[in-house]
Order: C-alpha cells, then structure tokens, then sequence
C-alpha cells in the first residue's frame, strides 16, 4: 500500500474550546484499535510534528494502484498463439497498474487538511478513509454469498449485508454501492435494491446523507480487516466462505475435493494394528517432519527423476502451509513475485498478505511463457517466482519438461528463486508427468518444490511437504515451528504408509475421474452449446470461457440458481479473465448432472436478459 502522513480527520476542520465535549463525529473518528492520535486533539489549532510516525493504520489499509516500473503483467510475446481460450492472457503489457502493497516509512510530521465536508466516521487516518472508501466490487465481494438464503431477495440482501457489518467484513462508516450500481451489479431491480436499504436503515444498520451515500452505521470501533479473516484486496476469504458456513443445498464451484481413497482405510487399520504403540511412546514433536515420513517423501520425489535426500524435505501441514512458509521466507514489503496468469486465490491472497507486488505472466500450451518470463526478470528481477507446472490450477495444463527446464536455466542465470506448486502432481496416473521443475535446474539453482496429499489421497489429511536446499528448509522449519511446533504424527505417519502407493492409488481412480470428465463435457455441450474450453491434461476441472458475459455477473444468477461460481476475475490480479470460470469435475456423477442443470437455467436467464444496463426497467425483477 502507498504510506501517507497522518492528517487531522476532515471531520475537524474548526477546533472546538477546550471546555466543549467532543461531538460524536469526533469520538468515532479516532478508533483505537487502529491508530494512536494526539489525546487532546481539541486544544491543539495547529497539528505538531509526530516524533514517531504511525504505522499500524498504514499497514492494514487497502492496497491501493501504483506506477512503479516492473508491476505490470508482461505482455504474451509474437507467435504462434494458443488456440484455445485456456491461455489467452488478457492483460495488455504495462497497461494496468498492479493492486500492491508497499508499506514504506512516513516521511514527515503529520499535515493539517484543508476544510472540508464532514464525513461520517470516516475520520481518524488517511489510511482508514480510504478503507471506508473501497471499489464497490470489494464492498460487494463482502456479502457475496448474500443469494444462498431463502425468501425474497430483498431479505436475502439485506442478510447478507447484515452479516458482513456483524462479522466485521463492513466497517462502520463505510461506504455501500449507491442503489443503481448494486442494482446491475448484482443483476436486480432498482426496487429491490432500495427495499433492502431500507431494511438496513430501519434496523439502524446503514445511514445516508446527502453528499456522502449510504454508509455503514456507526456503532463500537470498528475491527480491523485482519480480524476479520480478510486479506485487503483479497479474494480467497469468500471462496472458502461456503466450508466455514458448512453444508447447505448450494453447489459450490470453489472446491475441488473429492472423498477419500479406500487405500487410507487400509493404511489406518495397519496403523493401528502395528505401530501406534511405538508412535504413542514418542513424545510427538517434529518441527521438520517424521523422520520416517520424510524418508519416504524423499523417496517418492526420487523415483519421480528428482534425486532428494531427507535433509531436503519439511513436513507441512498442507500445501497451503508450505506457500505461506516460503512467502514468509522470501517476500516482504517492497518486493515482488512472478506468477503465472490465471492463477489460484488463496495463492495471491498469501502474496498479498506479505504486502508484496505481484507480477504475471501469460500461459500458453506448455505452461508458463518462457519468453515472458526472461522478460520480466531482465526489466527487473523479482524476489520469487510461483508456478504450477503439473496441471496448473486453474487451467490443467502440464508444463512441458523442455519448458521446465527452460525456465529453470532462465531463473538461475538472474539468480531468482522459483517455487513450483505440485499439488496434483499424483492426482493423474503418472504416465507422461514430466519430472519436477527443480530435476531440470542447474546445480547451485534454488528451487522450492512443494507437494500435497489432498488431491491424490483426501483433502483431510493434512500433509505436505517443501523440498529444497537444505540450509532453506532449515530456516523454514524454524518458522513453521513458531507456527505449529510440527504436523499432527498419527496424520504423518498414514502418509509414510501411503506414498509408496501413490502409483496405484492414482492408477486406480484415474477411470473414474475420466469418466467424470466425459460427463460434464459432454452435457455443457448439450445444455450449453455456446460455452467454450480447452480439455484439461489433468487436475480437477474444466477452465471455462462465458462468451459475451462477465463472469462476476453471471454468478450474481448463478447464486439464486443453487451454484456458487468462482469469477475468473479473482484469478488476475490485474482484472483479466473476467468471462472465465472454473468448473470442476470432482462431484458424483448425480451431483454434476444437477450442477449442469442450474448452470443451464442460470445461463437461459442472463441471455435472455443481455449485458447490464445501467436503466432500472433494463434489469432482472
């Protein structure tokens, strides 16, 4: 995020005597959890110089855009073309500034403000007003899930607005999407729109004033957004919104995950019966992993053409540690990653949660952009690369080795490091899986090769693993042990078990999975004709291009139809992708049908209607 002085809140543009009682606009615009202001504000006519400036307000606002040189996504190079919608990246070279955060030092005393309008709780920091002041798609993203309820849709609005002000995703004095705008946003009448407000105003919820909207209400000082379990301009906190809220009749498109595979019974039954006394006597901390797991770990990547010793490997409790580790290790404010385009959410979220820039590169048919890539690192090397070179998510496609090798030599000669995400490395039978990027990088190259069990075994065991130099994952398993001392033993110990099966237990659901495939294939193009995609290498779905549609207003229809869609847009941080979503292939075969039902009448709906239009009588009633 951009630093800024601390001004004086605008709400106090003329002191008051000492004797008065501070108004209530001036109580509420100094909450305390997020600043630390002068405590006699009202005797002080000219603000004085801060002996320390004050970072905590800074560091939790909102990111906002920035010119510098090198944020921008670097442009898909003359060529052949990929023919399929799949990797047509579609960000224009350094045409849009990167949404990044960059937490600098304020540079000076704190500056009086102009007079001006009082805004409602919107005082206290520049950092705060411009948290109260967010695009309406991030105001909007908040209560994203308000069309899951039941009844008319202006309760069900008003709900899901409630909800987010109750949980803190809404701060007070925030400010809402006009009426208009929520209205074709969300792909309703104007009318239910202002039954909603309406709803909110009555129960003391929103308030509006002339000249400053319709605002959160005012009520106890507001939670920071970091309390809340959101990451400023983050998306992933709504995508697993739906686990957090547990099960409903809703179909969500955001998971991936199927049950577990029989051969985890068996394991945990051998367990049982044969060493879980031995395992029980043990004092159960590991910070680096189980010694015997992280023998077969290493085992497993070496039968996979990438030689690996012990000393090599980090136990983690799921990928998703293993990316927060390694962010941790190499990102800090100032700094930016290289990753590819499309990408995953929670995968950007953790980037931004460092407060680092993200730059992108396109896909083609063979995986990340070579040509982009020395691009990028020639204009100005980054702190890390992120790829996912066996079966991208969410894409499916699979880097080619002459492809990985290529960007590894490329990372290697500007010495940046590069993490390769293999998270469905052993959801497919392995026939055809080219080794791991790091087999193909030159000796002394620093490559982070992470892996999971939660596609190939059961998303609830929750055991990945980091393989690098030695001397890194050392510095990692001392910050995984400030995090949780070690993974859970009796979870590690069924995984020693299972990795040497991988290869069965993939050649054994690898049928099912086609067929699952050919189904969802084969009834959108009866159902749905005018969709497009690109059939996947592998991982769990199909990377769908909505002809015509923006995929965040498809998804506001979707919701009331029973879907819950991951707009492609969440996907780039630059805004690309908005006509694509990601339809996985993971459910029971009855689940899908049901799945492509809802899709079709959702998709009958919006095109019966056509693109937005800003009019009222022009919008879904």
């Amino acid at each position: 995020m951009i630093r800024q002085d601390v001004a004086e809140p605008v709400a106090r543009s003329t002191p008051e005597p000492l004797t008065e009682p501070a108004a209530e606009p001036l109580a509420r615009s100094t909450p305390e959890p997020l600043t630390e202001l002068a405590t006699e504000p009202l005797a002080r006519s000219t603000p004085e110089p801060l002996t320390e400036p004050a970072t905590e307000p800074l560091a939790r606002s909102t990111p906002e855009p920035v010119t510098q040189p090198g944020t921008r996504s670097i442009a898909e190079p003359a060529g052949e073309p990929f023919a399929t919608p799949v990797v047509r990246s579609t960000t224009e070279p350094f045409a849009e500034p990167v949404a990044r955060s960059t937490a600098e030092p304020v540079a000076g005393p704190r500056r009086p403000v102009a007079p001006g309008p009082a805004v409602p709780a919107a005082g206290g920091t520049p950092a705060l007003a411009s948290r109260l002041d967010r695009a309406d798609s991030e105001v909007i993203a908040a209560f994203a899930g308000w069309a899951a309820g039941t009844g008319p849709l202006h309760r069900r609005l008003a709900t899901g607005i409630r909800r987010a002000i109750e949980n803190g995703a809404l701060l007070p004095g925030e400010r809402l999407p006009a009426e208009r705008r929520l209205a074709g946003a969300l792909r309703l009448s104007r009318t239910t729109v202002v039954t909603a407000y309406e709803t909110l105003r009555g129960a003391g919820l929103i308030e509006s004033r002339q000249g400053s909207g319709t605002r959160v209400a005012d009520g106890p000082p507001p939670r920071p957004a970091r309390l809340a379990g959101r990451i400023p301009g983050g998306s992933a906190t709504e995508i697993f919104e739906h686990l957090i809220d547990g099960p409903s009749e809703l179909i969500s498109l955001s998971c991936s995950a199927e049950g577990a595979v029989p051969e985890l019974r068996t394991a945990l039954r051998e367990l049982a019966r044969g060493d879980l006394t031995a395992l029980l006597a043990d004092p159960g901390y590991h910070p680096a992993g189980l010694p015997e797991l992280r023998d077969e770990i290493a085992a497993h990547l070496t039968r996979g053409g990438l030689p690996t010793a012990p000393g090599q490997i980090l136990v983690t409790t799921g990928a998703q540690q293993a990316l927060v580790l390694v962010a941790e290790l190499y990102l800090r404010p100032g700094l930016a990653v290289l990753a590819e385009t499309p990408s995953w959410p929670s995968s950007l979220d953790i980037f931004r949660s460092r407060h680092a820039g993200i730059r992108t590169v396109p896909l083609d048919g063979e995986g990340a952009d070579a040509v982009a890539v020395a691009a990028a690192l020639a204009a100005a090397p980054p702190a890390l690369i992120h790829l996912m070179p066996t079966y991208h998510n969410p894409t499916g496609v699979l880097m080619s080795a002459a492809r990985r090798r290529r960007i590894a030599e490329i990372a290697a000669r500007h010495d940046v490091p590069i993490m390769e995400d293999n998270a469905y490395d052993a959801h497919t039978a392995g026939d055809g899986i080219p080794a791991p990027l790091a087999a193909y990088a030159p000796r002394g190259a620093e490559v982070l090769s992470v892996g999971s069990l939660a596609k190939s075994v059961w998303a609830g065991l929750r055991i990945g693993w980091v393989r690098g130099p030695a001397g890194v994952i050392g510095r990692l398993a001392r910050r995984k042990a400030l995090a949780d001392v070690g993974s859970p033993v009796l979870d590690q110990a069924l995984a020693a078990r299972l990795l040497p099966r991988l290869p069965e237990i993939g050649a054994a659901q690898a049928p099912a999975r086609e067929t699952r495939l050919d189904l969802v294939e084969r009834l959108l193009r009866d159902r749905i004709p005018g969709w497009r995609w690109r059939r996947p290498d592998g991982g769990t779905g199909l990377w769908v291009e909505l002809p015509g549609v923006r995929a965040a207003e498809f998804a506001q229809v979707a919701l009331r139809h029973g879907v819950e869609v991951v707009p492609g847009g969440t996907t780039d941080p630059h805004g690309g992708h908005q006509n694509f979503i990601r339809v996985p292939y993971t459910f029971p075969p009855e689940v899908i049908g049901r799945l492509v039902d809802r899709l079709a009448a959702a998709w009958v709906e919006i095109s019966r209607h056509g693109p937005i239009d800003p009019g009222p009588d022009a919008l879904i009633r």
